[in-house]
């Protein structure tokens, strides 16, 4: 199903005060969204001392009223799912089941579980991808059981990418990010020059960095942000970051605070 809306956002810088949900809408400029799906990271299910039922329940909540206001496709938990327990995954698998949208996971160095659990909570292995019409989603593993900060697999990257070589555009998500950006980021120097140097590479999200929700430049290529719905540090709000890819392939992205309806860090992609 495709989703009309009004793009103004797209020449409209961040404003303090816009509620996302009462968008104008009817554009007659607006083009009709293809894809449409949200990125939220660093819930740390089950970390002592945080709300971390209630941090769930409200993104739950945000998502599935997305879903029946705006229409969302899918949606990615970009790591960190639960904190360092084990035993967590599977009344974290059970609480996710309520977003009415189809949901997708990486693993970040908090999700301390082994390659089966892994597997056989989720239904696929810690490096995956999907495609979605005329678009493709590589979800790259960057960390282990230990929960060391690890670099992608490069050659399962270069693999991938070949296999979607022919998309329209190719959207990845790895939890950690493959440049020292921060003090909790990697150099992954081969990663950032096979994205750098591969055209339908559009995007690169990212979580970990809690108080990080905007936009870095590598090699003509956006790395975002997405902040944090849970845990106990990070940036004021637990948020979420939206993507919106358009009929005419372009795309725009902005990161979003549900409880005071800002629109943050806008970003408009080319074709």
């Amino acid at each position: 199903m495709l989703f009309e809306r009004r793009s103004f956002l797209k020449f409209l810088p961040a404003m303090s005060g816009l509620s996302f949900f009462n968008l104008p809408e009817n554009n007659p400029k607006a083009g009709k969204i293809a894809l449409r799906f949200i990125v939220a990271s660093d819930g740390h299910f089950g970390q002592p001392n945080t709300d971390y039922k209630k941090f769930h329940s409200d993104l739950i909540g945000w998502i599935n009223q997305e879903k029946v206001q705006k229409g969302v496709d899918f949606t990615v938990i970009n790591g960190d799912l639960i904190h360092d327990d084990p035993t967590l995954m599977y009344d974290l698998k059970s609480t996710f089941e309520n977003l009415r949208v189809p949901f997708y996971v990486t693993r970040g160095n908090h999700d301390k579980v082994g390659l089966d659990v892994w597997q056989s909570t989720w239904g696929y292995p810690t490096n995956h991808s999907f495609g979605k019409g005329e678009y493709a989603f590589i979800l790259g593993d960057t960390s282990n059981e230990k929960g060391e900060y690890l670099c992608p697999d490069i050659n399962w990257l270069r693999t991938e990418i070949a296999k979607y070589s022919t998309a329209k555009g190719i959207y990845i998500f790895l939890h950690i990010t493959p440049e020292k950006w921060t003090d909790n980021g990697v150099n992954c120097k081969e990663v950032t020059d096979l994205f750098a140097n591969t055209p339908n590479v559009k995007a690169i999200f990212h979580g970990h960095d809690h108080d990080q929700d905007s936009q870095k430049t590598l090699g003509k290529k956006p790395y975002f942000f997405d902040g944090h719905f849970g845990g106990n540090w990070g940036t004021t709000y637990k948020g979420y970051r939206v993507v919106e890819i358009y009929d005419d392939e372009t795309w725009q992205t902005y990161q979003y605070n549900p409880t005071a309806s800002p629109v943050l860090n806008s970003f408009n992609g080319k074709k």
